[in-house]
């Protein structure tokens, strides 16, 4: 008769198993949580991943009981699998959100690049991955993001002992949302200087109830002026994710965004290259309208990640007209499933930015992506 397995010897054994991305055992980075192991050799435990996007979630998990299974004694394993985002510490001249671990912030330098419909089906996502996802509109004088969500109802307020007057923002597909699309009313537009855009962008971030977030997507107005400033200004950025199209006259605005981002120290967690090509009917071809290889290159010559090549199709287009992002209208599209493996390696980039403390520029030969 096979003997107990001990305690110790069961976490030896998880102290060989590795997070694939981290580079470090699970023991040690602190992600074995509520071991018990029973004196029928049947074990059971939960691992505490950095986030419930993970792409290798499935990967550690088998590892995990393929460890436990290999010490002598050991009859059953059960293995829950959860997570915690970590919140990313603030530098001393910007102030945390309350609840909110990672500001992402979604970007161009440019309009027309689907910018937009990035950061919706990026949030949607995530929050499909069973993240708590947070959108804020921060493109003042465009605010589509009500619309593309599908979003009826407006903030309501909220008391707070220490903060005061606060908005609460509804919910809609699993994401918090809050926009300057709520607070004009129809197609008015918003004539506004530098200061009141400070303003506005300080309000949805320290006067908005935004609860417990594991990210909050912003989704930021074209160019390189003041609500991007303000932003990394007023509250720690994680990182950035640049949308651009193939060809040259997006990129070139987008190189002069990477290097805004630079010079406000807002690390790059990738580049997006939408509307990169289409299929048409009855040809299985990739077709290239605005060229090809332009977001690989942009992202070659600034260190980073190439994120995501999003084909064009009129699901994205058809989803955001109707308040339904394609993640939800069309989950088993190609492009539905390339907005998830998007989300999935943004949630996996930030965890490695915040986990080893990295020069963002070396992210890249970190991470693993394929």
């Amino acid at each position: 008769m096979s003997s107990r397995p001990s305690q110790e010897a069961v976490l030896n054994a998880l102290r060989t198993v590795q997070d694939p991305d981290l580079r470090k055992d699970l023991v040690t980075l602190g992600m074995i949580k509520d071991l018990e192991v029973g004196s029928d050799g049947r074990v059971s435990v939960r691992v505490v991943l950095t986030t419930p996007a993970c792409p290798l979630k499935a990967k550690i998990e088998a590892d995990v009981k393929a460890a436990i299974l290999a010490v002598p004694g050991v009859t059953e394993v059960r293995v829950k699998m959860d997570a915690e985002v970590r919140r990313t510490a603030a530098p001393t001249q910007s102030a945390q959100i309350p609840g909110v671990s990672h500001i992402i912030a979604v970007s161009s330098g440019k309009g027309g690049v689907g910018k937009s419909t990035v950061a919706v089906n990026l949030a949607t996502a995530l929050a499909l991955e069973g993240a708590r996802v947070g959108l804020m509109d921060a493109d003042v004088y465009g605010p589509n993001v009500p619309t593309m969500l599908g979003v009826t109802d407006r903030p309501t307020m909220t008391e707070d002992a220490a903060r005061g007057e606060l908005l609460v923002p509804p919910t809609a597909h699993g994401v918090k949302v809050m926009s300057m699309g709520f607070l004009v009313d129809g197609d008015q537009p918003v004539v506004w200087r530098g200061p009141m855009l400070h303003s506005v962008v300080s309000q949805f971030c320290h006067k908005v109830d935004w609860g417990s977030l594991d990210y909050l997507v912003v989704d930021m107005p074209p160019g390189t002026g003041d609500v991007q400033l303000s932003l990394a200004q007023l509250v720690p950025v994680t990182g950035a994710v640049m949308v651009t199209t193939p060809q040259e006259v997006s990129l070139q605005d987008v190189r002069k965004a990477f290097h805004m981002f630079e010079k406000v120290r807002v690390p790059i967690i990738g580049v997006v290259e939408n509307m990169s090509y289409f299929r048409c009917d009855g040809c299985d071809k990739r077709h290239h309208p605005f060229g090809s290889e332009g977001g690989k290159t942009l992202a070659t010559k600034f260190r980073t990640e190439l994120l995501a090549e999003l084909p064009m199709v009129p699901a994205v287009r058809e989803g955001g007209d109707e308040g339904r992002p394609v993640v939800v209208r069309d989950p088993g599209s190609e492009v539905a499933q390339a907005f998830r493996e998007l989300a999935r390696k943004v949630a996996q980039k930030t965890s490695i930015m915040d986990a080893e403390g990295v020069d963002p520029s070396q992210i890249v030969q970190i991470g693993r992506f394929n």
